[in-house]
């Protein structure tokens, strides 16, 4: 019996760099400038870097009762696609410090939680937390690669090449976490009830610390900023009932995330990134198989 639903899933580490084009992002790097959008996105590279590493501790915790090769070989590149998500957004994380955005210190609350929450809970909840979140990123991570409006409302092109590429690494290793819970005989019960306690405690948790990072804006304050920002996120995909009925999948007693193929659309953004002619061929140091 295989303890991964595709033996035959590539979960390649790419060693990129972003850090010299991120020097160029400025303030309200979001499409058209908007003040919510910049912040939100702000929010999420925050947590995004203690988050992967947190992922990869939950994982690798289990790592020496995975047998099956194939599965072994995906959660190696689970832990080198996290290890780089991690150090990428880092590197954005600084620049977004240097003008003025609330991330390091966001960055240091999202690293103690998670480790209190390490040292409260057992391993298996943990690694429960880590493939729950891990839908989260591949819902949001498709929604990246398949909503050209959400590209565009990432804005400066080196905020978007630095998501569009994250996005697509998240599709390509969104079972790993999920398939080592399943091997080391995660319960349904606890991950099921895991994702109804997170998909509260995330919308509370990133929407406080955007609202915190706008009142910190001086933006915010000018009239009429706020309000047009307002309206634009209502007509965001990040805001349609269609991403929460995404994240209700996962609730279903059998899901796997394989339920929804992505393999079309990771073809393509593979070839358009990465190919002959791919435009992020220029980030990229080596890959690793």
């Amino acid at each position: 019996m295989h303890q991964t639903r595709n033996p035959d899933r590539k979960v390649p580490t790419r060693r990129m760099s972003f850090e010299e084009s991120l020097r160029e992002v400025p303030k309200h790097f979001a499409g058209d400038g908007d003040l919510i959008g910049s912040h939100l996105t702000a929010t999420l590279s925050s947590v995004f870097p203690d988050g992967e590493e947190f992922f990869v501790r939950s994982v690798r915790r289990f790592r020496d009762q995975i047998t099956e090769p194939a599965l072994k070989k995906q959660v190696a590149g689970f832990i080198g696609q996290e290890s780089v998500h991690g150090r990428e957004h880092r590197a954005f994380n600084d620049r977004l410090s240097e003008l003025g955005y609330p991330t390091k210190r966001l960055e240091r609350m999202t690293d103690r939680l998670l480790r209190f929450r390490e040292r409260l809970l057992s391993p298996k909840s943990n690694l429960a937390v880590t493939a729950a979140l891990e839908h989260f990123t591949a819902v949001l991570g498709e929604m990246v690669l398949s909503e050209e409006q959400v590209r565009h409302e990432l804005g400066h092109p080196a905020v978007r090449d630095l998501f569009v590429w994250h996005a697509m690494e998240e599709c390509e290793h969104k079972a790993v976490a999920f398939d080592v819970y399943r091997a080391v005989g995660g319960s349904e019960r606890m991950r099921i009830g895991t994702m109804k306690v997170l998909r509260l405690l995330f919308i509370v948790y990133i929407g406080g610390n955007v609202t915190l990072s706008l009142l910190g804006d001086a933006a915010t304050y000018k009239r009429g900023n706020l309000r047009a920002s307002l309206r634009r996120f209502r007509t965001s995909p990040l805001s349609s009932p269609v991403l929460w009925q995404r994240l209700k999948e996962y609730d279903a007693r059998g899901f796997h995330p394989d339920d929804h193929d992505t393999n079309a659309l990771l073809e393509q953004w593979s070839n358009e990134l990465f190919g002959p002619e791919g435009t992020l061929n220029d980030k990229l140091a080596t890959a690793v198989a």
